[in-house]
C-alpha cells in the first residue's frame, strides 16, 4: 500500500522514469518514504555510471551446502584424559539455556532439563564453507564453533522476530529491532556469530522470511529461501537497488552486516526501511557504526571472549583425530598462548601468529611509557569511546555491563591476568593512582 502511494505520487508529478527522477524537484523527493528515495537515488547513480554496476554472480551449490551443515559437539568427560573432551556427532540433547535480563538474555545455569548435560560447545560445518570464507578468498576451515555466546545472539535475534511477527502492523512496527553486534576483535564475531546467524535464518519460516543477505562491506550474498540460491552483488549502490528491488516484490528479510576490515560502515539508508531486519557486526570501534546506531535506533548486543572451557573444548575438535597425549599437548601450547595474549582465536591457536601478536603487544607496552598515552585507556561505550586506532586496544578486551537500565552496553578489562600486572606498571609512570582506578578498569 505504502509502494502504492508513492508511485501514485511520482505519477500526479509527473515522475515516470529514472531520468524524470533525477531532474525532480526537491519537494516532490521528498513526497516519498526514505526507502524509496534511497532506492531511487541508487538506480538512478546505476543508470549515469554503468561501470559501477556489478553483474550478479550465480553461486551454484552454495546454498544447499550452508542449509544443510553437519552438526558436532563437545562435551566434557569424566576421566580427564587428554583434553577432558569428546566430539559427539549431531545436535545436543540438552541446550544452553537462557533467562531474560534487562532487555535481552544471559545464560542460566541454574536450570537444567532432565537428561544429558549441556555441551561445552558446538561446531557447524559447511563442505563448501561460509561467506566469511568465500569474502576472504582463503582457504579457510569449513567449520565454526559456536559457544554460549554466539547462541545467546541468535537468541536475542529469534525473539526479536518473535515479537515482530507476533504484531505484525508495518504502519505501527515497521520492521523488527535494528541491532549492532560490538565484540572485541578477533574473537569470532564473523566467522562464528555471523555464519550461525545466517544458518538459522535460513532455517527460520519462510513464509515469513524469504530472504537472508549477508554483507561485508560493499560486498554481497543474497540468500534466497524460496529459489534456494545465493546470488553474490559487489557496491553498495548495487546492493541498495537490489534490495529495493526486492522490497517492491513484496519479500520480507534479514541483512546481517559485517562492517569487515577496512572499516566500511552501513549507509543509514543502506536497508529498506520496512519489512526487513538489519544487525550490523563490528569491532568497537565508535566510527564503524555511530551514525547508523543513532539514526537507527538500533539496540546492542556485546559478545564477551571465549572462556578457557571454550577454547579446549576448540582444541579437542581440531586434534579429534590425534591421540590423547597428542590432544592435551596443544591444549597446553594455546593454554600459554592465552596466559600471554587473552583469549583472542585469532592468535592462540597458532605459535607464529601468536608470536607477531606478543611483538605488538610489546610495543604497545613500550608506547604506553612515551607520555601521555594513558588517556587511551578508557571505559569504552557512549561517553568513553574505544579508541581502537591506537595500539591500546591490544591490551584490553571488551566486556558486556548493564551500567544504565536494561541495555546492554560494554566496560574495558585486561585481556588477561599478565598483561593487566605489566600495564599496570606502565601506567603507573604515566597516570596517578585514581586515574589508574577510574580509567582502567572502570
Amino acid at each position: 500500500m505504502e509502494l502504492e502511494e508513492d508511485v501514485r505520487s511520482l505519477h500526479d508529478n509527473g515522475v515516470n522514469s529514472l531520468a524524470a527522477w533525477s531532474l525532480a524537484a526537491e519537494v516532490v523527493k521528498a513526497s516519498v518514504r526514505d526507502d524509496t528515495k534511497h532506492f531511487l537515488n541508487a538506480a538512478a547513480e546505476e543508470a549515469r555510471n554503468p561501470t559501477t554496476t556489478s553483474a550478479a554472480e550465480k553461486l551454484e551449490g552454495l546454498y544447499e551446502s550452508v542449509y544443510n551443515a553437519r552438526w558436532h559437539h563437545v562435551v566434557e568427560v569424566p576421566d580427564g584424559v587428554g583434553t577432558g573432551m569428546e566430539v559427539k556427532e549431531g545436535k545436543p540433547e540438552q541446550p544452553w539455556t537462557y533467562k531474560k535480563v534487562g532487555d535481552t538474555f544471559e545464560k542460566d545455569d541454574a536450570v537444567r532439563k532432565s537428561g544429558a548435560e549441556p555441551p561445552v560447545l558446538m561446531v557447524l560445518t559447511s563442505d563448501k564453507g561460509w561467506p566469511y570464507s568465500w569474502h576472504m578468498t582463503q582457504d579457510l576451515p569449513k567449520d565454526f564453533f559456536v559457544n554460549c555466546e554466539v547462541e545467546r545472539v541468535w537468541q536475542i535475534v529469534k525473539r526479536d522476530l518473535t515479537k515482530w511477527f507476533s504484531n505484525f502492523d508495518l504502519a505501527l512496527n515497521s520492521s523488527p529491532v535494528r541491532r549492532l553486534l560490538i565484540g572485541t576483535p578477533g574473537i569470532g564475531k564473523s566467522v562464528a556469530a555471523g555464519s550461525y546467524l545466517l544458518y538459522q535464518l535460513l532455517h527460520y519460516d519462510a513464509e515469513k522470511l524469504q530472504v537472508v543477505v549477508h554483507c561485508f562491506g560493499s560486498v554481497m550474498y543474497v540468500f534466497d529461501k524460496t529459489a534456494k540460491t545465493v546470488t553474490k552483488y559487489v557496491g553498495n549502490k548495487t546492493s541498495i537497488v537490489v534490495l529495493g528491488g526486492l522490497r517492491q516484490r513484496g519479500m520480507k528479510g534479514y541483512i546481517i552486516y559485517d562492517v569487515a576490515k577496512k572499516g566500511t560502515p552501513p549507509d543509514t539508508g543502506f536497508a529498506p526501511s520496512s519489512g526487513w531486519g538489519t544487525i550490523v557486526v563490528s569491532s568497537p570501534k565508535v566510527s564503524n557504526y555511530d551514525k547508523w546506531e543513532e539514526q537507527l535506533k538500533a539496540k546492542r548486543i556485546i559478545m564477551n571472549c571465549p572462556d578457557e572451557m571454550d577454547v579446549k573444548a576448540m582444541c579437542a575438535w581440531m586434534k579429534r583425530g590425534l591421540d590423547k597425549n597428542k590432544q592435551a599437548e596443544y591444549w597446553r601450547m594455546v593454554e600459554e598462548h592465552m596466559k600471554k595474549v587473552g583469549p583472542i582465536l585469532r592468535y592462540v591457536f597458532d605459535a607464529s601468529e601468536c608470536g607477531k601478536r606478543w611483538n605488538d603487544v610489546v610495543r604497545t607496552l613500550n608506547w604506553i611509557n612515551l607520555g601521555d598515552q594513558g588517556k587511551y585507556f578508557t571505559q569504552g561505550g557512549e561517553k568513553k569511546k574505544w579508541y581502537s586506532e591506537d595500539p591500546s586496544h591490544k591490551l584490553v578486551k571488551i566486556v558486556r555491563v548493564r551500567e544504565e537500565g536494561p541495555l546492554e552496553d560494554f566496560s574495558n578489562a585486561p585481556i588477561c591476568e599478565y598483561l593487566g600486572v605489566l600495564t599496570l606498571s606502565r601506567l603507573a609512570k604515566v597516570l596517578s593512582a585514581n586515574d589508574i582506578l577510574s580509567s582502567y578498569w572502570g
